[in-house]
Formats: C-alpha cells, structure tokens, sequence
C-alpha cells in the first residue's frame, strides 16, 4: 500500500490509475483481439479471400511501446 502512495506522489494518480487499469484489462483486451482475428477470417473466406490474403490481413500488427527504464 505504501508503495502505492509513492507512485502517486511521484507520478500523479491520473498516472497511477491509468496504469492499474491497463493492467487489469490487458487479459480482456487480448481476448477482443482473439475475437477480432476470428471474425476477420470469418468475413474473409465469406469473401473468397485465399489464405495468402487472409495470413497478411491477420498477421498485421502494432508495435507495442515499450516503457524506458
């Protein structure tokens, strides 16, 4: 708890929460993430995409930033 309070003294609650937020979601997110792909190869081969297309379509991904230490 303590160390708590000195994140927020030192980076500002807005920091902290924002923070704590994102960790607890991360698992929520990647689970959207999972169903985004599903869905995508879904409307893919209803559009008579071939795999090749829908490899590219799915393996298109954002570099996460990572934090400086």
């Amino acid at each position: 708890m303590e160390e708590l309070f000195k994140l927020a003294s030192n980076y500002g609650l807005p920091m902290v929460v924002a923070g704590y937020l994102l960790l607890r979601l991360e698992p929520t997110i990647r689970d959207l993430q999972k169903s985004i792909n599903l869905l995508s190869i879904i409307i893919a081969k209803q559009s008579n995409m071939d795999i090749q297309e829908m490899n590219e379509l799915i393996n298109v991904r954002v570099v996460p930033i990572q934090p400086k230490q």
